[in-house]
């Protein structure tokens, strides 16, 4: 694959980002915000210290969503338009769409569901603030870890392929990968700070809102670079004027 190519992946992925993130932000607009707004509420109810706020809450919920979203979709459209240079073609026989979306899920999956299971987002008012460095650096840790164990059973599956079959190389690669993330989940110290009466239904609809963010995101993003890498990697060739389906003289 030649600098261009990748260049212009590169530049897909970006778009793609974009327009994923264009999609998730009506999602955690729509899901996310009233979760939001509800645990704020709370927040307010239970404490007896009122801060003067920085920036207003409404500007928060819509500028500063937009901002966020928007910058991480296109952040990660072309990490993951990178990931796909290095991907396609040795991961499988698959199109340029259907590679696409492989990597898509993936990297929904490494990248936010497991850490996600081990640390789940919380809403404000949840969470001590004197541990807050503690606990984003283990998130980030379990992130880590969850991409490099999806990275080692790519290769062991590519490795087990000539001598098991796909099949089997595949259920052995996810079985380990499975493994090994559990392994993981029961060294890593667990992080438990919800209030006793901070309620369970505002908690488990804010997380699922976020949940739904990502996977509209990385969703979005895989229909989206799957087509535009289509079209870059597999052009069509152009026809006559007529229609007819004879490609055009050059």
């Amino acid at each position: 694959m030649n600098s261009a190519t990748v260049r212009g992946l590169l530049v897909r992925g970006m778009l793609a980002g974009l327009a994923a993130g264009v999609l998730a932000l009506v999602v955690a607009y729509l899901l996310g915000e009233p979760s939001v707004d509800r645990a704020i509420a709370f927040e307010d109810a239970h404490s007896h210290e009122h801060e003067m706020e920085v920036v207003s809450r409404s500007l928060q919920s819509t500028a500063g969503l937009a901002t966020g979203v928007l910058v991480y979709g296109v952040a990660f459209g072309g990490i993951a338009a990178l990931a796909y240079c290095v991907a396609l073609g040795r991961v499988g026989r698959f199109t340029p769409r259907a590679t696409a979306l492989l990597l898509s899920g993936c990297a929904l999956l490494a990248v936010y569901v497991v850490p996600f299971l081990k640390y789940p987002a919380n809403p404000p008012s949840v969470g001590e603030p004197d541990t807050i460095g503690r606990r984003t650096a283990l998130y980030f840790l379990m992130m880590l870890l969850s991409v490099l164990l999806a990275v080692f059973a790519t290769i062991l599956g590519k490795r087990l392929a000539p001598h098991l079959g796909t099949w089997w190389a595949t259920v052995v690669a996810v079985a380990a990968f499975a493994a090994l993330v559990g392994l993981a989940y029961a060294f890593l110290p667990v992080v438990n700070e919800v209030p006793k009466d901070f309620p369970a239904t505002l908690l488990w609809r804010f997380r699922l809102s976020a949940l739904a963010v990502q996977s509209v995101l990385w969703a979005g993003f895989g229909l989206l670079f799957g087509e535009l890498a289509e079209c870059l990697l597999n052009p069509k060739p152009a026809t006559a004027p007529g229609g007819n389906g004879v490609p055009a003289a050059h």
